[in-house]
């Protein structure tokens, strides 16, 4: 059996459908799960198990059996806390089937076999009674599916189709509630990754101002969750508009539906300001008292010395459709609505006729202005970042001429409005994606020439007979996943060499990787074995993890943003390859080897990599590293870009300078056929 598998070709800039192995699919999704990320949640597991053993006591104290149903088990461990605590009977049903196959091992392992029954389906597809998948219904509900946003994976009506068809009424379930809480913020930051703002350019003939389109300005965006790490952003980039308030609580112990529904809360600001963001987060009972409580509250909420790191529930930022100027003590009404998995809002102010009711028609917000559906929210950021912007006006400042031909290769980029505003005679553009609307807006669409091909189809007709004698490009292309996968630019290049002149302008010139060893504050949880979680051997989990990730003979990298992730640097950051887009992809490959010194002591937990692109002779632009803050090796990153992360399979600890390793040895190898680039580490 193949399967086939969607995947960026670096080359092409195309999405491509390769076969594989039926196994690679698999592997993925466990190489990549958060499994391990939540096995190392101590905090999670701790509430879990204090939370089933109340509910197993409960019921016991009753006079009852105590049979339990554990939907989502994953590794099976709270039904094997279940069983611990004293629980006659459980049934851990989960839908992967790897998963499911691990979890009965696992069940076995820790001596729970006659105890824990394993069922591989989907729990709205169980069967209840003589023949079967349950014998009886349940009388406690176990279950973890959960995401940030608390009902992004089907939480709600896995719990209705339980209650109606799995579970006893007034059952007992773990956890009891959850409850959503939200806080108004004004922020430049994260208001600009959500729409663009105007960019000013001094050109020879006076400013020129880059305006987005009048769609966007009550475009109410896409529907899908800004899950981030809220526990970086630093207090200095928003500002607090109201208190924390509940937003809407759901209580699992009772029938729960899922149909799209709005709740509708009143603030009063507790500052003037723009009303941009609305921060929100949730937190879990695991008993009907309140007692034992697990929350996802940021910093300045909690105010606990104890804090739990975890990726595997974050906070949410929403974005209002438009800002609303909000004044201190004056109410305003918040309203949430959400359908079985998304939840956005909305900001009225309030009039006497309608205090309390909110609106009941649901639609699910639609993008008007393509914008959101052509940039992600990084995306924003980067366009947004004036710093950036700036050192491409200046590069381009050094090379257009007022003859200048120019064709632009980047998606959903602006560099084509900045190349005709700085002169350019003439600008082409390759453009898959549509940004008619931002060209109207800025009277530039008989200005700007869209050729609706790829590079490689490029005819002289297209550019009307004449050459390229400036090719510009960020780069950056939606398809990429890597921080090298933009090096597409450099094979779209390649592919359009015949139509440029022979003293062809290429910006950016070139560009180069980097890589330094970090050590990991938190990140590393995320790929280090458990063993052994609340006194259950999950080590088969480990193991499965393991194997997945050797699936390939190659270790790979995996993309992360490192501003939500801190790491200190234990080595000088270090370039290591250089691609010169002035010449052709060459046919052989690109290699390189050598060894890196480590400076300070610490855990080398990986390596991290990424892109410089050299616009100019002493203009650059980096994609990840910014700057080493501090002697300690704090690291600040690029916010708009994911980075390279290679974790070593074994981490060496060195407590003084004296039993360091002296040096980490590469080898790292940019394959031109594949676009792709493998490499090794030792230690």
């Amino acid at each position: 059996m193949k399967t086939f598998c969607g995947r960026a070709n670096p080359t092409t800039g195309a999405m491509e459908w390769l076969e594989e192995d039926e196994d690679y699919d698999y592997h993925q999704e466990i190489a990549r799960s958060r499994y391990a990320d939540m096995l190392h949640d101590k905090d999670r597991n701790v509430k879990y198990y204090q939370g089933i053993r109340a509910a197993v006591s409960r019921v016991k104290e009753r006079g009852e059996k105590a049979i339990v149903l554990d939907i989502g088990t994953g590794t099976g461990l709270l039904s094997m806390m279940a069983a611990s605590a004293g629980a006659d009977f459980c049934y851990a049903i989960e839908v992967f089937k790897p998963m499911a196959n691990a979890a009965v091992k696992i069940v076995e392992k820790n001596g729970f076999r006659d105890k824990i029954k394993v069922i591989n389906k989907h729990s709205t597809e169980v069967t209840v009674g003589p023949d079967g998948d349950m014998q009886c219904r349940a009388n406690i509900l176990v279950t973890e599916l959960f995401d940030t946003e608390l009902i992004g994976e089907g939480a709600l009506p896995t719990y209705e189709h339980a209650h109606k068809y799995l579970v006893q009424e007034g059952c007992e379930a773990v956890p009891h509630r959850a409850t959503v809480y939200v806080q108004l913020v004004e922020s430049t930051r994260m208001w600009s990754w959500n729409k663009l703002f105007p960019i000013h350019v001094e050109a020879e003939d006076g400013e020129k101002i880059i305006v987005s389109p009048s769609e966007m300005e009550n475009c109410p965006g896409v529907p899908s969750v800004c899950d981030i790490q809220l526990n970086q952003m630093p207090s200095s980039d928003f500002t607090i508009l109201s208190d924390v308030v509940t937003m809407f609580s759901v209580d699992f112990s009772k029938p729960v539906r899922s149909a799209s529904t709005c709740y509708r809360v009143q603030l009063e600001p507790v500052k003037s300001g723009r009303a941009q963001i609305v921060l929100s987060w949730w937190d879990i009972d695991m008993d009907p008292y309140g007692m034992i409580n697990c929350t996802m509250a940021p910093y300045w909420v909690k105010s606990t010395s104890a804090f739990q790191w975890r990726d595997h529930w974050m906070q949410c930022v929403y974005f209002l459709p438009n800002e609303e100027p909000v004044l201190q003590g004056e109410k305003v009404y918040l309203t949430a609505s959400r359908d079985e998995y998304s939840v956005w809002y909305t900001l009225q102010k309030a009039s006497g006729e309608e205090e309390n009711k909110a609106d009941d028609r649901v639609e699910s917000p639609v993008c008007r202005c393509q914008a959101h559906l052509l940039w992600n929210r990084p995306r924003f950021g980067e366009l947004n970042d004036q710093n950036r912007t700036r050192q491409y006006i200046k590069s381009l400042m050094r090379v257009l001429k007022t003859d200048s031909v120019c064709l632009c290769i980047s998606d959903g980029s602006l560099l084509p409005m900045l190349a005709h505003h700085l002169g350019a005679k003439q600008v082409q553009y390759f453009c898959v994606s549509d940004l008619c609307l931002f060209f109207k807006a800025n009277h530039l669409e008989n200005k700007i020439k869209i050729i609706e091909a790829r590079p490689e189809l490029l005819t002289s007709s297209h550019l009307e007979d004449k050459k390229i004698s400036v090719l510009v490009g960020e780069p950056f292309f939606t398809t990429s996943l890597l921080p090298w996968h933009n090096l597409y630019f450099w094979y779209a290049r390649t592919a359009v060499t015949s139509h440029l002149t022979s003293n062809i302008t290429v910006l950016p010139q070139s560009a180069s990787l980097h890589m330094m060893i970090v050590e990991f504050q938190d990140l590393w949880r995320i790929r280090s074995p458990c063993g052994i979680c609340e006194g259950f051997d999950v080590r088969t989990m480990d193991d499965m993890i393991n194997n997945s990730l050797n699936f390939r003979e190659s270790k790979e990298a995996e993309p992360h943003p490192l501003w939500e992730y801190p790491c200190k640097s234990l080595s000088d950051p270090q370039e290591v390859l250089t691609f010169d887009f002035r010449k052709t992809v060459p046919q052989d490959c690109l290699s390189t080897e050598g060894s890196v010194n480590l400076l300070r002591k610490g855990k080398s937990h990986g390596a991290v990599l990424w892109m410089e692109y050299h616009l100019a002779a002493d203009i650059s632009v980096s994609t990840g590293l910014m700057q080493i803050s501090n002697e300690k090796g704090n690291c600040e990153w690029n916010p708009h870009c994911k980075q390279a992360v290679y974790f070593f399979s074994s981490v060496i600890e060195s407590e003084t300078l004296s039993d360091l390793p002296s040096a980490v040895t590469y080898t790292i190898n940019f394959n031109t056929k594949t676009g792709e680039i493998a490499m090794d580490f030792k230690l």
